[in-house]
This record gives C-alpha cells, sequence and structure tokens, in this order.
C-alpha cells in the first residue's frame, strides 16, 4: 500500500481544522464559562467570609451586649433590693413611730381614764367624808360650840394685822357701816356685845350688827361686811377642807 501525502495533508488540515473550531466554538466558551463560575464562586466565598466575618463581628457585638445586659439586669436587681430595703426599713420605720405614738396616745388617754376615775373615787371619798364630816359636827354641834368658835373668831379679829383693819375700815363705809352676823344658835348677849364692840373698834366708827340665825352654818359665825365675807363655822369649814382635798388631789 502506498502512501498518499495528499490524504495525509488533507487529514492534517482536517485535523487542525477541528481544532480551532473546538477552541473557537467550545473550549473557549467552556473556558469563558468557567471562570466567570469561578468568578462568581469567588464572589460567593468572599461575600461568604464577609458575611462569617460580620457574623462573627455580631456575635460578639450580641455576647458583649448579653454580658452588659446581665451586669446591667444584676445592678439594676442590686439597686431595686438596695432600694426596696430602704423602702422597707423606712415603712417599718414610720410604722415603729406610728406605733410608738398610738401607745403614747393609749397610754395617756389611759392615764387620763385612770385619773378621771381616781380624782371621782376621791370626790366622792372626800363628798362622803365631808357627809360624814357634816353628820358628825352637826350631832355635835351646840350653842356652847358655837360659843366657843365666837371667842376664837373675836380673837382673831383683835390678831388682824394693819393691812386688814384698814381694809375692813374701808368695807365698813362702802357698806353704809353695817354688819350682817349669821349664826346656827342665837348669839349670847354678852357675845353680841363683845363682838359688836371688836367691829366697831376695827371700823373706827360705830358699825350696827345685824344679827340672823341660820342652821345650816351647823355652829358658828358668817359675818358680811361689804365685799368682805368672814367664815368662823363648821359648814364653811367642811366646804373649804372639801375644796382643798381637791386642790390637793390636783
Amino acid at each position: 500500500m502506498e502512501f498518499d501525502w495528499t490524504t495525509f495533508l488533507l487529514e492534517i488540515g482536517n485535523f487542525l481544522i477541528l481544532i480551532w473550531v473546538l477552541q473557537r466554538f467550545l473550549y473557549r466558551p467552556v473556558q469563558d464559562a468557567i471562570r466567570r463560575r469561578q468568578e462568581a464562586i469567588d464572589q460567593a466565598l468572599s461575600r461568604a467570609r464577609d458575611a462569617q466575618v460580620e457574623g462573627e463581628r455580631l456575635k460578639d457585638h450580641y455576647e458583649h451586649r448579653l454580658a452588659e445586659w446581665e451586669r446591667e439586669k444584676e445592678e439594676a436587681g442590686a439597686l431595686l433590693a438596695k432600694e426596696i430595703d430602704v423602702e422597707r426599713a423606712r415603712k417599718m420605720e414610720t410604722l415603729r413611730t406610728e406605733l410608738t405614738q398610738e401607745q403614747e396616745r393609749s397610754r395617756v388617754l389611759e392615764d387620763r381614764r385612770a385619773e378621771e376615775l381616781r380624782r371621782r373615787i376621791e370626790e366622792e371619798a372626800g363628798s362622803r367624808a365631808a357627809q360624814f364630816g357634816a353628820r358628825l359636827l352637826g350631832r355635835l354641834a351646840s350653842p356652847d360650840l358655837e360659843a366657843r368658835i365666837i371667842d376664837v373668831f373675836i380673837e382673831d379679829l383683835c390678831g388682824l394685822s394693819n393691812g386688814k383693819r384698814e381694809a375692813l375700815k374701808a368695807a365698813c363705809r362702802e357698806n353704809g357701816a353695817r354688819v350682817a352676823v349669821n349664826s346656827a344658835f342665837p348669839v349670847r348677849t354678852e357675845q353680841r356685845s363683845i363682838l359688836t364692840t371688836t367691829l366697831c373698834e376695827l371700823a373706827d366708827a360705830t358699825v350696827p350688827c345685824d344679827f340672823a340665825e341660820d342652821r345650816t352654818l351647823l355652829a358658828g359665825l358668817h359675818v358680811l361686811i361689804g365685799p368682805w365675807v368672814l367664815r368662823a363655822n363648821l359648814r364653811d369649814e367642811l366646804s373649804f377642807f372639801t375644796e382643798t382635798s381637791r386642790g390637793w388631789q390636783d
């Protein structure tokens, strides 16, 4: 079999044409597609890396923020607990103050009630004592006892100070120089004379004395000289004793 150079060259030409056709219409588009795909993949990877970096950054940010939130929450909780403790302490102090004030008011009211009860009891006891004394002195009252009281009254008149003597003189002048003398029993003539003389000496003038009887006096005298009232009788002494005992109680 003979070698045909023409056929060989045509085959080579066909092969080169095929290679050119393949390179132009198949290989180059495939390479361009691969390159574009690779670029797209590279861009996607780049975006993915950027997203990953951003994600890590956001993760770190969120974790840091969460840590801050936890710390702020703990601080807020501690502050709230402190405020609650302070408010509780204030409320407790206010409550203790109010309880103390209420106890003090209750104690004052109780003391007042006790004092009022004691006062009523003492007043009742004093009243009963005065009634008992009045009954007892009423049984003991007699003209002789009254005579002795009048003697003591005359002695007291004679022992008055100069200031009181001047006041009695003025009272006698203001009263029209008349004196009202009340007694439980009729005053004996001798004592009536001595009493009138003593009053005239005190008034430094003639002073008419109007004598009258008042059995409520029990025994003794009740003398009116103008605005002056001279008491020397058992009734007024009992009243004075009762009022004085109340004053001591107060």
